[in-house]
């Protein structure tokens, strides 16, 4: 208010920019899960595969409980399913669409509106993994190993996925984007070692397998919260590596039109 006039001076400027993140995020979230066929893909489809494999014996999961083998794999499919599949279709669209360039317009820098997507997933993924939890600690999971270890996995699987997700989504088409998305998703569901154990698969394929960041993923939680391993290195060493060259790759040749 200025002195003398006892009016309100106008300060106009755009917002600072934290809070424009935590805006968007909080916008990005809520699109998310007011997303019928996302939230069947992040939420739905995990939930079920969990409690149907866990109760009936359809897979050779090995000694042991059949949900103490399942569930690390089933964390690592809902951070996939987010992370990549779900935010590529989303990104894809909404680049197809012009709102990712009306976005880019705007007060909201590019790169905060990337962080705002990334910090969308992570919520999404905080509420999948509470659910499954819930849900295996019902089904008589016995979880092992070392809590920093997994946040470790995840968050690392998480930045692996994203990059892969937002190249995808910032290179094809929205319809290939789509085709694509889920057709990754269906072939690592059966190949990541998520359902089926990677002892399963021949020697050359298994060694191939393992390089993926699905595998690399539901193995190093699985080596922790089976097993009880302290620090998997040679898994979050291979989705760092998956995380650098995702990101790295989103960054150069993503087109926002």
């Amino acid at each position: 208010m200025s002195a003398g006039a006892g009016t309100y001076t106008p300060k106009p400027g755009a917002a600072p920019v934290g809070r424009m993140i935590g805006a968007q995020t909080a916008l990005e979230t809520r699109m998310l899960l007011r997303n019928g066929e996302q939230l069947l893909l992040t939420v739905v489809i995990p939930t079920l595969l969990l409690v149907l494999f866990s109760g009936v014996d359809i897979i050779d999961t090995g000694a042991g409980k059949s949900v103490d083998f399942l569930t690390p794999g089933v964390l690592a499919l809902a951070v996939m399913s987010t992370a990549f599949t779900g935010q590529a279709i989303a990104t894809g669209f909404e680049r197809r669409y012009g709102v990712l360039k009306r976005l880019g317009a705007s007060p909201l820098p590019r790169w905060a509106l990337m962080t705002a997507k990334t910090l969308s997933v992570l919520v999404t993924e905080v509420l999948q993994v509470v659910l499954l939890i819930v849900i295996a600690l019902a089904l008589g999971w016995s979880p092992h190993g070392n809590p920093l270890a997994v946040l470790l996995l995840l968050v690392l699987g998480t930045a692996a996925f994203s990059g892969l997700g937002l190249l995808m989504a910032g290179t094809l088409k929205a319809e290939a984007t789509l085709a694509a998305a889920n057709l990754v998703f269906l072939l690592l569901l059966v190949g990541g070692g998520v359902i089926v154990p990677m002892d399963k698969f021949p020697d050359g394929v298994r060694d191939a397998l393992g390089l993926l960041p699905i595998s690399a993923l539901s193995d190093g939680l699985r080596d922790v919260l089976q097993h009880g391993a302290s620090m998997p290195w040679g898994d979050l060493g291979i989705l760092a590596v998956w995380a650098v060259l995702g990101l790295g790759a989103a960054a150069r040749f993503f087109r926002w039109e």
